[in-house]
């Protein structure tokens, strides 16, 4: 089992910046990649961006590209998903996911951290 526990969310105005932090815990040492998803109110949830846990490669959904950047620290074993020049449309839930395998579906999920962005 892994648990991941989000915070770093909150309310900021247009143009600000946050930075997310994903602490996981548990069977660290099985996890192969974590992600960052958010979930707007009415939408589904949407992948941001993921960063393999142990060579730290990172691929990013074209919403992500050029505004959010993410990261780890092993020695932590947190990631983080820095968010620059934020808009009103970024408001969502934001969760962090671990993968245990390359392959297939997110095996675990944090509780999520509500990010608002004000115009």
């Amino acid at each position: 089992q892994v648990q991941l526990v989000e915070s770093g969310g909150g309310l900021v105005q247009a143009g600000g910046s946050l930075r997310l932090s994903c602490a996981a815990s548990g069977r660290i040492f099985s996890m192969h990649t974590i992600g960052w998803f958010r979930q707007a109110p009415g939408k589904e949830r949407a992948f941001l961006a993921a960063i393999n846990w142990g060579g730290g490669s990172s691929y990013y959904a074209d919403s992500a590209k050029g505004r959010f950047t993410i990261s780890r620290d092993n020695a932590n074993n947190t990631v983080y998903l820095q968010m620059n020049n934020l808009k009103p449309e970024d408001t969502a839930v934001y969760f962090c996911a671990a993968k245990m395998r390359r392959w297939g579906s997110y095996d675990y999920w944090g509780q999520g951290t509500q990010v608002t962005v004000s115009s």
